[in-house]
């Protein structure tokens, strides 16, 4: 049982850490999940971690939340964002055509690849702003960049910090484009999850609770040092480890 907390923690820290950096939170759950062989409930574990991010990125951005409600235009723009995710992620979610990305080779070629996208993206000029020149055309663009984030590797919140920095947005606000998108794509994520444990009748335990708090916990702190770093520093850190990763992978993989 307390091995059970072990995994949990582990993955929940993960899942915590990644998903808001660009660095794909759905590639480092399937590698150290076939390193250490998990064996805890990859369905009941993938709701509660998801749903931990969900409620910590809603409770930090509680206000701007708030404004957006009054703020229409935004609101539509973010559902038009997020609107080919939830569609083409179903479409692979339901079909069990996810499964088939789900493997280390892909992930090493997905993470070097979409690194160095990063890597030149964020070299871009500064020209636009969140607040007057995000429209529908923009968050379009960005929402369809965005489905590359089904296959591991490629990373959610990386692909769309990757395509507003193109966009010439400052790393802050394409930071907080990729969080807001976050909310209707961890959203989704766990409305589907949701739906799968009471058609399989997983029961919700101590464990399911824990890895919800402990994921909260890890994501609201990453949220808050995130964006504290993307003030201060740019994204070549992120491009080297994704660099490094593939790197070991490739061994992993070919030699």
């Amino acid at each position: 049982m307390f091995s059970k907390y072990i995994e949990v923690s582990i993955l929940g820290f993960i899942q915590g850490f990644s998903e808001f950096i660009p660095v794909s939170s759905s590639a480092h759950l399937i590698l150290v999940s076939k390193i250490y062989n998990f064996n805890i409930s990859s369905l009941q574990l993938d709701i509660s971690l998801h749903l931990g991010s969900l409620f910590a990125i809603l409770f930090y951005f509680r206000k701007d939340l708030l404004n957006i409600t009054k703020n229409k235009n935004l609101f539509k723009l973010i559902i038009l964002g997020s609107l080919p995710l939830i569609i083409i992620g179903y479409i692979f979610y339901s079909s069990g055509l996810i499964d088939y990305f789900r493997n280390i080779k892909i992930i090493a070629w997905t993470t070097l690849i979409f690194g160095l996208l990063l890597f030149f993206a964020d070299r871009s000029q500064i020209k636009q702003k969140l607040d007057t020149n995000l429209n529908y055309k923009i968050i379009l663009i960005i929402g369809l960049l965005q489905v590359l984030a089904i296959i591991p590797g490629v990373s959610r919140s990386g692909i769309v910090i990757t395509a507003s920095r193109f966009l010439n947005f400052d790393r802050v606000d394409s930071s907080k484009i990729a969080f807001y998108l976050s909310i209707p794509a961890l959203g989704g994520a766990s409305f589907l999850g949701i739906k799968d444990i009471f058609e399989t009748n997983i029961n919700f335990n101590v464990i399911f609770l824990f890895s919800i708090i402990f994921s909260f916990f890890i994501s609201f702190l990453t949220i808050k040092y995130f964006l504290i770093y993307v003030k201060n520093f740019n994204l070549k850190f992120f491009v080297y480890y994704r660099i490094f990763l593939a790197f070991i992978l490739f061994i992993v993989v070919y030699v």
